[in-house]
């Protein structure tokens, strides 16, 4: 997609079920702040840099979860209905599942390195980073303004819903957890309140609570746990 298109191209919600909308800030979150530190970490130090490869691997993982998702869930409920742009976002995924086996073989030669070689291997996975998550910020641009819109068009609210609890379904209670913590951070409070307001209501009360304490509580600054327990009437 041309950026000269980027910005006229941009579609307002009207109330519509967003769907993308808080798993994308939560990746685009995650992203960045991972590549700020992969730009300041002191490679030489082992400690720090095997905190920051675990963690990146943590995200990698995480990243192609979400691709399997769409792929599975949206993309194949879009080609039900005809839609026209399924098969470039396949590629786009394909093209991201490439980058991560390249990121990979980066993380690996990193932890074989020697404390000299490292810095030198750093700023390769920093540039090779920054690249990947500049193509992955273009792709969920065009997922929400060219795909959504033809969810939009073709599905229900309802019916987006629907695919969406399929995807939640679909995840082990560690890796949901995972989501939640990516999430929940990332998105505005209003919108916070309505994913966990809705969790609240109708998840078991010891699921509920797990995310409270383990994604929430941990994830915001006092201020903005303060305004989630004022919003869902909970106990700070």
């Amino acid at each position: 997609m041309p950026h000269s298109l980027h910005l006229t191209k941009i579609t307002d919600l009207n109330d519509r079920h967003d769907i993308y909308g808080p798993i994308h800030k939560g990746l685009r979150k995650a992203q960045c702040d991972l590549l700020a530190r992969l730009g300041n970490v002191d490679f030489g130090d082992a400690r720090a840099t095997a905190d920051l490869l675990s963690d990146m691997r943590a995200l990698l993982v995480l990243a192609a979860a979400h691709l399997e998702h769409e792929d599975r869930h949206i993309h194949d409920a879009l080609r039900t209905r005809g839609a026209a742009s399924v098969d470039r976002l396949d590629h786009q995924h394909d093209d991201h599942r490439a980058t991560f086996a390249e990121l990979e073989t980066l993380l690996a030669s990193i932890e074989a390195a020697s404390a000299e070689e490292r810095p030198g291997l750093g700023r390769r996975l920093y540039l090779a980073f920054g690249t990947y998550v500049a193509h992955d910020l273009e792709h969920m641009h065009e997922e929400e303004t060219v795909a959504a819109p033809q969810l939009w068009s073709l599905f229900s609210d309802a019916e987006m819903m629907a695919i969406e609890n399929r995807i939640v379904g679909s995840l082990p209670p560690e890796k949901a957890m995972a989501f939640m913590r990516l999430m929940i951070p990332a998105i505005n409070p209003a919108e916070r309140a309505a994913l966990l307001g809705g969790m609240k209501q109708q998840a078991p009360r010891e699921a509920f609570d797990a995310v409270i304490e383990f994604a929430a509580r941990p994830n915001l600054s006092a201020a903005e746990f303060a305004d989630l327990a004022r919003r869902l009437d909970l106990v700070a």
